[in-house]
């Protein structure tokens, strides 16, 4: 061959060389797993839990964008619910048809993510809920996309009166039979849920249930309640709420000289300290909050030793974005943890062993997921109901704790295995509410 037609050729050869690198290059850069993140940036529900679960989500989507899962860029998408059911099914369908997300996560407020999974099944789209507990969410519906690591709300309801129970007659000096118990809760998805739990709960320990009563998460008026707890006379309220809902029944409640022994919350509102110290000052003191642990309380001697770091590195950037938080709210562990173990377990799992990330693949990784206790930032470990099981989709291995605030700091008080001090119960005398 003459040298000059040689010449020729490699060039072309070089030239399409190139051209393949170009494409192969480009081909790599365009494998990603894009997220749609949903929360309540805005309205009532922001401020109650919601922006505090999306910084959490955040911070862990914030260092997997830089770091990568198996070759896959991980780039998030936010969208704002607005404290509105209507909105956050819009917002979901808009990052799936026209965003072209590959799934969505998040999710604080379970008057919306029950709707919300709904229409997602049906678009055979991935969903990944970080938060909302309600348990209808799952109950019978045979999901194959929707999973949920975080406790459910019967779980709350029957975790609470499991330890006014234990402490009746040492702490009240009743017996669980005599002990006047109330049950009030804000109407949605997810106080009806954990309400129906504290029923089922009261009932098994024998309580006397005084009263059991819903209302409206925004009723500027909570006086006609207060009014009947006051008759109803209960050693001890259960109390399912947002804010600012809570301070409403706390204001009206001293108003009107409401007394009783203890109150106990289920997540939410109950969740988020400063809001409940700004609301109720001094009277934020003894309160009870159920959630997952907080993941800097959990015991780090019986987790899975690649966690704590994680988990230091989860405080320090909430430390940046808040700083002077006297208590980091476990709302921002559970947003952070629940998505780490999608991003961390879920997803490299989804890319290696099905091939990608489209929503059968991330459905047989989720289903394949097998955690043990201690294997998560929250303590519990990770192993999905299946299809065809009543609850198929929620994380069977999850459970809350109950939290007591003393002195500006919170405590795990129950269970036994995970208790960090002795609980003070009833409220002492001199408290306002403390009817010693």
């Amino acid at each position: 061959m003459p040298i000059r037609r040689v010449t020729r050729w490699l060039a072309g050869l070089s030239v399409a060389l190139a051209a393949f690198g170009v494409a192969g290059a480009a081909q790599a850069q365009d494998k990603k797993i894009k997220i749609g993140v949903i929360f309540d940036l805005t309205g009532p529900l922001a401020g109650g839990g919601s922006e505090l679960q999306y910084t959490g989500v955040k911070i862990m989507l914030d260092h997997y964008a830089k770091t990568g899962v198996e070759g896959y860029k991980v780039e998030a998408v936010y969208a704002d619910a607005q404290s509105k059911p209507d909105i956050a099914i819009n917002e979901a369908v808009r990052l799936l048809e026209q965003e072209k997300v590959d799934m969505v996560m998040g999710f604080f407020s379970s008057a919306q993510c029950v709707p919300v999974a709904a229409r997602v099944d049906q678009m055979k789209k991935f969903m990944w809920i970080t938060t909302c507990i309600s348990s209808g969410v799952f109950d019978g519906k045979n999901y194959k996309y929707v999973f949920r690591p975080q406790a459910a709300g019967n779980q709350y309801g029957m975790m609470t009166t499991d330890f006014i129970a234990q402490y009746s007659l040492s702490k009240f000096g009743k017996e669980p039979k005599d002990l006047r118990v109330a049950i009030i809760h804000e109407d949605g998805a997810y106080g009806v849920d954990v309400a129906k739990g504290n029923e089922a709960g009261a009932k098994k320990a024998g309580f006397n249930i005084v009263l059991k009563e819903g209302y409206s998460a925004t009723a500027p008026d909570l006086s006609a309640l207060v009014t009947k707890l006051k008759r109803a006379k209960p050693d001890v309220i259960f109390h399912t709420g947002y804010n600012p809902d809570i301070t409403l029944l706390f204001r009206q409640a001293r108003e009107q000289g409401l007394k009783f022994g203890a109150i106990v919350g289920h997540g939410a509102g109950y969740g988020v300290y400063e809001k409940l110290k700004e609301g109720l000052g001094a009277d934020a003191n003894y309160l009870f909050n159920t959630d997952p642990i907080s993941i800097w309380l959990a015991n780090q001697k019986t987790m899975d030793p690649k966690l704590p770091p994680v988990i230091k590195m989860v405080g320090e950037e909430f430390d940046k974005l808040k700083p002077g938080v006297p208590i980091r709210s476990a709302h921002v562990g559970i947003g952070a943890a629940n998505a780490y173990v999608f991003l961390d377990d879920v997803l490299p799992r989804a890319i290696k062993k099905y091939g990608g990330v489209d929503p059968d693949a991330l459905r047989k990784a989720a289903l394949d997921t097998d955690i043990p206790e201690g294997g998560t930032m929250l303590g519990y470990g990770v192993k999905f109901y299946g299809e065809g099981e009543q609850y198929a989709g929620q994380n069977a291995r999850s459970f809350p704790v109950v939290l007591q605030y003393i002195d500006d700091k919170s405590y795990v008080v129950w269970p036994k295995s995970q208790m960090q001090r002795e609980t003070v119960l009833p409220l002492p005398a001199g408290t306002t509410y403390s009817y010693k």
